[in-house]
């Protein structure tokens, strides 16, 4: 689970930093989480991965360009800024996961 974290964590710097939503959008799911396979990532954010995969690659290329490049030139800001709130809510169930696999587990012991 780390590497997907580490993707989404590094797609939601992208998304964070300065320019338009629609590049940054772009820039980030191209670089960090465009090539990630269904089965390198947890069970609880698969299905929605899947959706905003698709969601990214629905428009058809015109020459020159990649099918992420045509379906967000063909998005509002809006649609744009929704993606990328579905891209950090997916880093926030991953930071969720990995916080409870390092929660120490307590067990009570009794006394002597």
């Amino acid at each position: 689970m780390s590497s997907a974290w580490e993707n989404f964590f590094a797609a939601t710097v992208v998304l964070a930093s300065a320019g338009p939503i629609k590049h940054r959008l772009a820039e980030a799911f191209r670089e960090h989480l465009a090539d990630l396979e269904e089965e390198e990532l947890p069970r609880e954010i698969r299905d929605e991965y899947t959706s905003l995969s698709s969601a990214m690659c629905c428009v058809r290329p015109m020459k020159g360009e990649t099918a992420i490049q045509a379906t967000v030139r063909k998005m509002s800001d809006s649609e744009a800024g929704g993606c990328a709130v579905r891209i950090v809510g997916m880093l926030g169930v991953l930071a969720r996961l990995q916080a409870a696999q390092r929660a120490p587990k307590l067990r009570a012991v009794g006394e002597d």
